[in-house]
């Protein structure tokens, strides 16, 4: 075993695995990974483009999940495995692209191919065949300013078709299309995948049941409520009175009480927009349980989900527990910001937001009114990141 990496400097020490050598380094808690792989550890591979997550230059593996490494906080990387390009030298299917692109003419100038290459290697890891428009959906958060993409998509396609005639089946459990980066865990695809690029920018309508959505990603939570199953179940019914307590949910319309139109608002810094869609709704009386099945986009991106609900009786008498389960699937630029696990803290914490909110509701009292004009999850995420790195550095 390679003995660690040791690199003296500011304010405390992070442990993790570079390109499969054990690294002990020091760090700042606004360090980013993408400086520090490259100017504390010397794995200048890693390119550095825009610094906000778009255009790809920077795709490093954590954990084996291609992300962005402008986005992440070194410190929040403590015990992953991450892997650079540096690191994909003896890598079979790396070498197998490399090949292709030199032969398809797919790089020029070189700044975007080692981030262009880790997402590549995660395409012909887990897509089954090589469909162009999968390809090109898989790729759109890598950003090319020599190719025109033709030669990449085509070296990409060639190693998927020739794998698969060798007999090399996908190997990774598939993951939702769309520009890869910053996600970790995997999922399924959802039941019925885009085709095109274009469909990305369309607003989905719902499937006529839930169990034709099948979700790429999903967690569960649960809280309590201080009221009897019966009268939190019913609040429940009442889709305007629950989108009241959800920041950012507007309700337009019901055409009928099984189906809802609206959408919610999103605020991220200076930015605000509303991402619109239609919901079905199904309950259960006998088993005190629902069924909110929904899609939506903002002209951009796509998402489709669902939330599972079901009130049981509490652990106090007369009070009661309500269990979510919650599945998305996320296509189009919007991806390449979902990264699993921190959605399902985000979440969390918007579900605490929630649930005190339908306590207010239950006592008669007002729900808060949002000051930021909708859901904020870049608030929620800078609080998350504060949290964790105030955590690590025991601050």
């Amino acid at each position: 075993m390679n003995a660690p990496i040791r690199v003296s400097g500011a304010a405390r020490t992070l442990a993790l695995t570079l390109n499969g050598r054990a690294v002990a380094a020091e760090v700042e808690p606004r360090t980013n990974l993408a400086d520090f792989v490259r100017d504390t550890l010397d794995a200048t591979g890693t390119h550095i483009g825009c610094e906000h997550g778009v255009c790809g230059a920077c795709t490093v593996l954590v954990d084996g999940e291609p992300a962005r490494a402008c986005l992440s906080f070194a410190a929040a990387c403590a015990g992953a495995q991450v892997t650079t390009i540096e690191g994909l030298d003896d890598d079979a299917v790396t070498a197998e692209l490399r090949t292709a692109f030199n032969r398809e003419h797919a790089l020029q100038c070189g700044f975007c191919t080692p981030g262009m290459l880790v997402s590549s290697r995660d395409l012909v890891l887990r897509l089954a065949e090589p469909d162009e428009a999968r390809i090109r959906l898989g790729l759109a958060g890598n950003l090319c300013r020599c190719t025109g993409y033709a030669g990449i998509v085509k070296a990409v396609a060639s190693v998927i078709a020739d794998r698969r005639a060798r007999g090399i089946a996908a190997g990774t459990a598939p993951r939702p299309l769309g520009p890869v980066g910053a996600r970790a865990g995997a999922g399924t695809e959802a039941a019925a995948p885009l085709k095109t690029p274009e469909a990305v920018r369309a607003t989905p309508a719902p499937p006529a049941r839930a169990a034709d959505f099948t979700p790429a990603h999903s967690f569960a939570q649960s809280f309590d409520l201080a009221f009897p199953k019966a009268r939190v179940f019913a609040l429940f019914a009442d889709i305007r009175e629950v989108a009241a307590c959800l920041p950012g949910a507007v309700v337009d319309e019901m055409p009928d009480p099984e189906h809802v139109v609206g959408g919610m608002k999103v605020k991220l810094g200076p930015i605000s927009t509303t991402f619109r869609g239609t919901a079905r709704v199904t309950r259960n009386a006998d088993t005190f349980s629902g069924v909110i099945l929904g899609a939506g986009g903002d002209g951009r991106s796509a998402t489709q989900g669902e939330i599972r609900y079901r009130v049981l009786d509490g652990a106090m008498p007369g009070t009661a527990r309500v269990e979510l389960t919650v599945g998305y699937t996320l296509k189009g630029p919007l991806a390449q910001f979902g990264r699993p696990g921190l959605v399902r803290e985000v979440a969390g914490r918007l579900i605490a937001d929630f649930a005190a909110h339908l306590d207010a509701r239950l006592k008669g009292a007002p729900v808060p009114a949002a000051t930021d004009g909708g859901l904020n999850p870049l608030r929620l995420l800078l609080s998350l990141l504060a949290q964790r790195l105030k955590a690590l550095f025991g601050r």
